[in-house]
């Protein structure tokens, strides 16, 4: 944990609700920065750091989050350094393989990598090639392991739990992860709409936002700098990479966009799309996997069933706009994804099966 964002919200949201109902919380990784270590302190949570020995920190969150992995699915030394009088509620995790009363589901290591390959530069695709068989063996083990150490499986989208389910894991609900509705909200009444927003990460589809940027459709990019982003991309004249930006940055790079283009390889579930539409703007991106359940085709943002039809409805879109209903409508939908109602899920989860 090096930052308490994304797939840590999830853990981080629903241990803050059971401080205020009295409960003890510690959120155990294998690895923290003292920051997080800090900040989780201030919270009234304890941290447990097992300290894991990572050797590739200089070559970004990505690849450190797969050594971490690794270090599990082949080796099991993280759940190694994990003592017995640390009792897990939930597992939020797929580097930590541990007796849990739910395993909280958020996709598969391998596959991502399957469905991330057609976008990896050449070195890195030639390096999973070779590594893949492997991978997949290691994950799947993992996989049944985690499961069957797991009294319940929980997963954060259907698509996520159908993949789970081709792999013997009995989902028993799915629980959507929370975005903080007091956070991102809109910041203006009157946005600029003078460029699309998108996400540069390790599961983007590189290639089509290239083929947007070529069509004239000015874009600002977000995202930490990853070894997988083609140079040529960052230097694209219609492409502004702005990098890792605060929340607040980010807020009001959503709030003024025209609308959010999340152009992915792979995407259990999406947050992406659930942000940008709780700052009032809709999303375009593809009607399959994790996105097309928070997605709304016309109603609070746009569905594509492939590369062209994307490339050619996001021309559309920033030529020609959209109703304003539109953006009313992605209000609405955001506070289905709020906090409150992702704790108030889990506490009905957990009443159902005497937890709490």
């Amino acid at each position: 944990m090096f930052d308490l964002e994304g797939c840590i919200k999830p853990a981080l949201f629903l241990a803050e609700a059971l401080i205020e109902k009295g409960y003890e919380i510690s959120i155990v990784s294998p690895v923290m920065s003292r920051n997080v270590e800090t900040h989780l302190r201030s919270m009234r949570i304890e941290p447990v750091n097992l300290h894991a020995r990572l050797l590739s920190r200089k070559f970004g969150v990505s690849i450190l989050w797969l050594e971490a992995w690794a270090r599990e699915a082949f080796l099991k030394l993280n759940s190694r350094r994990i003592c017995d009088d640390h009792p897990v509620l939930i597992n939020f995790s797929h580097t930590l393989d541990v007796p849990s009363m739910f395993w909280y589901l958020q996709g598969p290591t391998f596959a991502a990598l399957r469905d991330m390959e057609r976008e990896l530069t050449i070195g890195y695709k030639y390096i999973y090639r070779f590594l893949k068989p492997f991978i997949e063996h290691a994950d799947r083990k993992l996989v049944i392991k985690l499961g069957g150490n797991s009294v319940f499986a929980v997963a954060n989208s259907k698509f996520c739990a159908s993949l789970y389910s081709e792999l013997g894991v009995n989902v028993e609900a799915v629980i959507y992860p929370p975005i903080d509705c007091k956070l991102f909200h809109p910041t203006t009444s009157n946005p600029s709409g003078d460029y699309v927003l998108t996400y540069f990460g390790k599961e983007t589809m590189f290639s089509l936002i290239k083929a947007v940027a070529d069509r004239g459709v000015k874009i600002k990019a977000f995202g930490s700098k990853i070894p997988f982003i083609p140079k040529g991309l960052i230097k694209h004249p219609n492409i502004e990479f702005l990098g890792r930006v605060s929340t607040e940055q980010l807020v009001d790079a959503y709030s003024n966009a025209l609308f959010t283009l999340f152009a992915f390889t792979h995407e259990p579930f999406g947050y992406i799309p659930v942000e940008s539409m709780a700052c009032g703007t809709p999303t375009l991106t593809y009607g399959f996997q994790g996105p097309s359940e928070s997605v709304v085709n016309g109603f609070n943002g746009w569905l594509a069933k492939d590369d062209p039809e994307m490339i050619s409805k996001c021309v559309e879109i920033w030529e020609k706009g959209f109703p304003n209903s539109i953006r009313l409508n992605c209000l609405k939908t955001a506070q289905h994804f709020d906090r409150d109602a992702y704790t108030e899920k889990w506490m009905e989860l957990f009443k159902k099966f005497g937890c709490i």
